[in-house]
């Protein structure tokens, strides 16, 4: 399950709103062991594409240090779909680095953002529950 506080998955929708009509990305970080996310790093898209997206290394490492200055973990992913439904596509799939990791993808395609969340290991997707909170 992966835990998401309201202002942090506003900050997720709205960079990918703000991202059209490109695919928008960024890293979420907290503790692994709870799936409590606690930090939101909207990055660049290297790809600057509608149809796949690319975290910039450079705000990864950023994050990364941020993160663990903060004694926190990088959880995940997220980026958005323009045109299609909220789940991994192949190349989602093949790009998958880490297997511990969550994957957030929010749909564009429709009137309303839909955020949904994956773990992907070994090719396979398993969709989770997100809990999105008021705090």
């Amino acid at each position: 399950m992966l835990h998401l506080p309201g202002p942090l998955y506003l900050q997720i929708v709205s960079h990918c709103l703000g991202g059209l009509p490109d695919e928008a990305c960024g890293l979420v970080a907290g503790d692994p062991a709870t799936g409590e996310v606690a930090a939101c790093y909207p990055t660049r898209n290297l790809a600057a594409s509608a149809k796949l997206y690319t975290v910039d290394p450079k705000e990864h490492l950023r994050a990364d240090r941020d993160a663990g200055d903060r004694g926190l973990e990088i959880l995940g992913v997220f980026h958005s779909h323009t045109h299609t439904e909220a789940y991994p596509s192949p190349t989602d799939v093949a790009q998958a680095p880490d297997p511990t990791w969550h994957y957030i993808i929010v749909s564009l395609r429709d009137t309303h953002p839909v955020l949904r969340s994956y773990r992907i290991r070994d090719g396979k997707v398993t969709e989770e529950q997100v809990l999105v909170s008021a705090r």
